[in-house]
Formats: C-alpha cells, structure tokens, sequence
C-alpha cells in the first residue's frame, strides 16, 4: 500500500529533469527483491531516489548506489548514515554515465538493479550489457522499452536491441507495474526487464550493422543492407542462410543476424553451413 504522506514529500522532491517517478509501492518493492538471483554478489543500484528499494537491497546484499540528484544524495545519507559507514551500502553522487565512460561501476561482478527514466533507459541497458563486470539486470522501465528488449523474432517489434539482448543471455519482461504505483503516477505503463548475461557485447561494429538492417524496420532486409553492401552479397549470404529476399528484419533469427555479419564482413565463407557457426562476438 503507498504511504499517502510520502507521496505529497514525493510529488515535492521529484525532479522533471530527471523523469523521476519514486516506487512507493510495496508489492511491487517486494517482488522486485524476489526476482533478483540469489547469490552473494554485490549489486549496483542506479537511482536510487527515496532510496525505498534501497532498505531491502542491503538487508540481503551489499550494495553501490549511484544518484545524480545532490539534494536526494544528501537525503540518502541521512536515511543510511549507519548502513553507509558499516560499509555496506557505498553511494556515488555522479551522473552514472560518466562514471561509466572511466570504469566498470564495480572491480568484480555485479547485478545491476534500478527505475530508469525513459530517456536514459536504453543507454544504461547497453552500457551494462557491455559491461563485463555486469552479471544481469533487473531494470524497470517503460512497458514499451521493456518490450523492445525482449521481443522475439516473427514480432513486429523485434528490433536491433532484442538481437543484442539475446546475444548476451536470457531475456524476460518479468512482470508489469501501473502508474499507481509510482508517486508522482507517470503516464505510462511500466515494466520490470531481466536479462541474465552468459557473455558481453565487445564488438561494436556488429552494433552498427544491426542499426543498418533496422534502418527501416518495414522495408525488406535486402534494401537496408544495400545502402552499405553490395546488394548482390546480401542477396546470395541471405540465400546462404535460406532466406528470401522479401524477408524483412524483424523475420530473422538472431543467431542469423551473426552469421550474416560474418559473411558480409568476410570473416567465414558464405557455403558455410549455419548450424556451425557460433553467436560469439
């Protein structure tokens, strides 16, 4: 149940300029800790905020947290003064991002947790699949960001940032959350992302080959690809693969989006059979 004194507080503090929307709601606090692994690796949380989910992650594990607000920053240290200096939770005032152009935002394997805001959403989900420090993800986010990242192929949404999702590992939108839930409500629906990492995305030309196959979701594969191959390669590798060149490229598998970025780059020959051919970047 939300707490309706916390929410007039909320509505005060919540910051436009940083898509802040505070989860107040404690079943959705509490299926959020039941979702995360069960293990005894730290956790990052991005945004802490009120620092709400903030009393429950360090109950279980320990954790770094990194909040761009400086008037929630100081907020936070008041309500965690003793966890902060027991050692347990580490709190970082810095826009995370910047953080993350120096370093790893842990020295050993982590699970990131946090609410992201629309606009920084889909930046932050590929800075951590990138992130070889980065085990999984449990991020709530916009139910249609959710859904770009989890779709599967043949879905009209299936898009380039499924095919790098599930490059890296399993994938699943967990469960849905109102706009009740949040103080102030957004106007939107939310969703709660988990994308468990088996290996991290190193190579960022296969990145800018998929934003060419997607360039033009409702075109065929063959006229986005040819506007940088030519488009006599891309016919015969999507005949390699047993694909037509109607196919259109929310139709294709995303093991076949690596094949054909290996063929079109060169780096196996296109009579070889797919079944071979690993997803490794």
């Amino acid at each position: 149940m939300i707490d309706h004194n916390a929410r007039i507080d909320s509505e005060k503090i919540a910051k436009k300029k940083f898509g802040q929307n505070f989860l107040k709601d404690e079943t959705v606090l509490h299926k959020i800790i039941e979702s995360m692994p069960n293990d005894d690796q730290p956790v990052v949380e991005i945004g802490p905020g009120l620092g709400d989910l903030t009393r429950y992650l360090v109950e279980i594990k320990d954790v770094t947290a990194y909040e761009v607000d400086k008037d929630l920053c100081e907020h936070l240290r008041k309500r965690f003064k003793t966890t902060i200096e027991s050692g347990r939770l580490k709190l970082h005032c810095t826009d995370v991002l910047s953080h993350w152009d120096q370093e790893s935002l842990e020295d050993r394997p982590y699970h990131l947790v946090a609410n992201l805001p629309y606009y920084i959403a889909t930046n932050i989900i590929l800075r951590a699949l990138k992130d070889p420090n980065c085990q999984s993800l449990l991020v709530m986010v916009q139910k249609e960001v959710a859904e770009k990242f989890s779709a599967h192929p043949g879905m009209r949404n299936f898009s380039a940032l499924a095919v790098l999702s599930q490059s890296v590992g399993e994938v699943q939108l967990c469960f849905d959350v109102p706009p009740e839930a949040f103080v102030p409500a957004p106007k939107v629906m939310s969703s709660v992302l988990r994308i468990v990492k088996k290996k991290t995305l190193l190579d960022p030309s296969f990145e800018t080959f998929l934003k060419i196959a997607f360039t033009q979701p409702r075109k065929t594969l063959v006229k986005n690809l040819s506007a940088h191959y030519e488009k006599k390669d891309v016919v015969a590798a999507l005949a390699s693969l047993d694909l037509g060149p109607s196919v259109r490229p929310h139709e294709v598998e995303t093991s076949l989006y690596h094949h054909l970025y290996k063929i079109l780059k060169g780096d196996i020959d296109g009579r070889e059979e797919k079944s071979g051919v690993s997803t490794q970047q």
